[in-house]
């Protein structure tokens, strides 16, 4: 994983700054827990811990809430979302396994080809 990947899935935040940093009251992150639109990760202890990836689902929780969805609206579009980023990785890791394929396949016309200069009958061009 890289550390970019590392640090948007490391979970720093306490859930007062968690709801703060999204702009919602910390009892509004314990009913977004409740209805499964995030996991937060969990101490030993059993706090809650956001990370920035966290973070950023809460702001597109509050987004889609201020556009007039409800609690299940956004669990439906997100889950939506969710899949279609699936989707895109899928597709993409698909186009490139397809073009290794090719490019494998082009490498081996290559080491069939034989050099005009070492074929056993030249062409030429008129004569049958």
């Amino acid at each position: 994983m890289s550390e970019r990947a590392d640090r948007e899935t490391m979970a720093l935040y306490v859930i007062s700054v968690a709801a703060e940093l999204a702009g919602v009251h910390p009892q509004t992150l314990r009913i977004y827990e409740r209805k499964g639109l995030v996991d937060p990760a969990r101490t030993g202890g059993g706090s809650r811990r956001y990370s920035e990836r966290d973070i950023d689902r809460l702001r597109r929780i509050q987004d889609l809430t201020n556009a007039g969805l409800n609690l299940e609206g956004v669990r439906r579009v997100m889950a939506l979302e969710d899949e279609n980023e699936r989707l895109r990785q899928a597709l993409a890791q698909a186009r490139l396994d397809a073009k290794e394929a090719v490019d494998k396949t082009h490498r081996q016309y290559r080491r069939d080809l034989v050099p005009l200069k070492q074929s056993p009958v030249l062409y030429r061009p008129g004569l049958r």
